[in-house]
């Protein structure tokens, strides 16, 4: 069985992204390939990567713009049949809708609050609610209106959890080694992988 884990191939170097893969898909579940990489190599690359490794795709390109350009843009990455495309959750109903429209046979995956934001960015922001009760009803919004799967930091996975049920999958990024000298990277609310997966996380990121 492989490890419930999504490795986040945030380079902009398609060689090392090919390598990783290599190296990593005996053992775990899927790779992450973001922005920064697609807008680098784009589908073909995507395809590079996965070729030949049983590793699910997780394309976190987290979609936000009206309705029917979110749509259209899902139904450009169909052809690579990621099982994981992100979207927004903050887009509303209609946007996460119109995504899992054209992407029946995709787990249309919800990003509640991102993991580099503090309380004090969030009432920068304008958000009214902390950042636990702000991503929960960012959550449930976003199962209603058609997500199979939410990324939240792994400290509101357990509420979550909780109020989404079993079923959808939850992917927590913002994991970190017990090391308190391991780097942040960027990331504000974190937890260990394992404390992760113990409060609900199908996997970590």
């Amino acid at each position: 069985m492989k490890a419930p884990i999504i490795l986040a191939t945030d380079t902009s170097d398609l060689e090392v992204a090919k390598q990783w893969a290599k190296l990593v898909a005996p053992h775990i579940t899927g790779i992450k390939l973001g922005l920064e990489f697609f807008l680098n190599f784009g589908a073909e690359g995507a395809r590079a990567v996965c070729a030949d490794h049983e590793l699910d795709l997780f394309l976190d390109l987290k979609l936000h713009d009206i309705p029917n350009t979110v749509g259209q843009a899902a139904a450009a990455v169909a052809n690579l049949q990621p099982r994981f495309l992100t979207v927004h959750a903050s887009g509303g109903q209609a946007m996460i809708a119109a995504a899992a429209k054209e992407l029946p046979a995709t787990e249309v995956t919800a990003v509640t609050i991102l993991t580099s934001l503090g309380e004090p960015d969030l009432i920068e922001i304008g958000y009214r609610s902390n950042a636990l009760d702000s991503a929960l009803a960012l959550a449930k919004l976003a199962i209603a209106a058609g997500a199979k799967a939410i990324v939240c930091s792994p400290m509101e996975v357990a509420a979550i959890r909780a109020a989404i049920g079993n079923e959808p999958a939850i992917i927590a990024p913002g994991v970190r080694p017990i090391d308190p000298t391991a780097p942040l990277d960027d990331q504000v609310r974190t937890m260990t992988p394992l404390a992760a997966i113990e409060a609900g996380a199908s996997y970590v990121v």
